[in-house]
């Protein structure tokens, strides 16, 4: 309105023009026609004036009726996801715990109160330096989510049984401190924690790591005994090793013996199919690991945890195929040297890894296609080692070097939004 005044002095300015231009000009009529839109301005002011006291006395009015909302003095902002589902970091966790309790009591059968004793001091000290470097940090505690307690039981379960208690308080120290609270605690991980204190152990205590008990329940003699290499440890009531002359049959302490991969490092020979049957492996009845014997007890919790969609056929399946596939084509080759696929894929730590710590959230890829190629490269490394490396065993190192390119196959594998351009860098205008 306004602006609508301020228009109305121009259009008596005119008037005024063509009056003069007549010959009509009148003594003070342009002092009485600035008057006049004066006037009218004033007139129009109080209008507004009017109108303003008006509006105010209503918005007072209904002030007084209705309640007036407030905004909150803060806002709580977060990043996504906003929506969230019924599962919590707690409930996963322990779900695969139980997934992993039939492989460790199959483990605690056949190597007896040793493998429990292994299993419990990795699983404890797992959770008293999870709470420790949480204080530390001054962060809340949260060793009840079950991630501490899950971490010492995949260590444990990738030790041997007997394993000295002071090595298995080492390996959940470098586990839980090294592997992940000092690059943030749970969800910063870039490595497999309890892998990665496999990996310190073996390197770091090879002699210890690389005794095998040999299952109470299994009777080996003869060829099956030979190709195990069995040996037998004489110790006193004290634990200590007992000379020549002083072993008597009753002090026997236990009979060590090498791994199936172990015993393939010297060569696959004709007949050995006969010896190291696939029920052996399945069952558990062989010399491993405390939690890698069972393929069955393995292949039941890993199901679970699909049916459950904790996890998906993604990892497991390209990890599995691809190490088939290059068994194929080597025992294909020369089967006087190299064993067949299901050979490979039961013996070892192949389930166990495939299925309960490739497909860890933290340190696998997120996408589809991604988990593939990360299944892929876990298989062909582990089979490049199992065939042509110094270690009888590759699926540990295997998962911590596709663990390293994780966010890199992220990069490459991201599915592309619909619409959407990749973007090749800055453009050059071409004018």
């Amino acid at each position: 309105m306004a602006e609508a005044h301020k228009d109305k002095p121009t259009d008596n300015t005119a008037g005024e023009t063509g009056a003069s231009a007549a010959g009509a000009v009148r003594p003070g009529a342009a002092d009485e026609g600035a008057a006049s839109s004066q006037g009218r301005t004033a007139a129009s002011q109080g209008r507004k004036s009017d109108q303003g006291r008006t509006a105010a006395s209503s918005l007072s009015n209904s002030s007084a009726k209705e309640p007036t909302l407030l905004m909150p003095e803060k806002l709580a902002i977060s990043s996504s996801p906003h929506v969230h589902g019924p599962d919590s970091i707690a409930k996963i966790m322990w779900t695969v715990i139980a997934c992993l309790v039939p492989a460790a009591a199959v483990g605690i059968y056949r190597f007896g109160l040793d493998a429990a004793v292994v299993l419990a001091t990795t699983t404890g000290s797992a959770i008293v330096f999870e709470a420790l470097f949480q204080k530390m940090a001054g962060k809340e505690v949260s060793v009840s989510d079950g991630s501490a307690t899950l971490t010492g039981l995949l260590l444990g379960m990738n030790l041997p049984a007997g394993t000295p208690i002071f090595i298995c308080v080492v390996g959940s120290l470098v586990a839980v401190g090294l592997a992940k609270a000092v690059f943030g605690g749970l969800g910063y991980n870039p490595f497999n924690p309890a892998l990665t204190g496999r990996v310190f152990l073996l390197i770091a205590f090879p002699v210890a790591m690389t005794t095998w008990r040999l299952p109470q329940q299994m009777n080996a003699h003869g060829p099956k005994k030979q190709y195990y290499g069995m040996s037998t440890t004489w110790r006193d009531q004290a634990g200590k090793r007992l000379e020549q002359k002083h072993r008597n049959v009753k002090k026997v302490d236990v009979v060590t013996a090498a791994t199936p991969l172990s015993a393939l490092k010297e060569g696959w020979k004709k007949g050995t199919a006969a010896l190291i049957t696939h029920t052996d492996l399945l069952q558990g009845d062989r010399p491993g690991s405390i939690g890698e014997v069972s393929a069955i007890a393995l292949l039941l919790g890993g199901l679970v945890l699909l049916l459950m969609g904790y996890i998906t056929w993604h990892i497991p399946v390209a990890f599995l195929a691809t190490m088939g596939v290059v068994a194929a084509i080597t025992h294909g080759i020369n089967p006087q040297r190299y064993a067949p696929p299901l050979f490979h894929v039961l013996a070892g730590g192949a389930l166990i890894g495939a299925f309960f710590m490739a497909t860890d959230y933290v340190t696998s890829p997120t996408y589809p296609w991604g988990k593939i190629l990360f299944g892929v490269g876990c298989g062909l490394i582990t089979m490049i080692i199992r065939l042509w490396g110094g270690y009888p065993e590759g699926v540990s190192f295997a998962i911590l070097l596709m663990n390293s390119v994780t966010p890199l196959i992220d990069r490459f594998t991201r599915p592309r939004k619909y619409g959407l351009k990749l973007w090749s860098g800055p453009q050059e205008d071409a004018s």
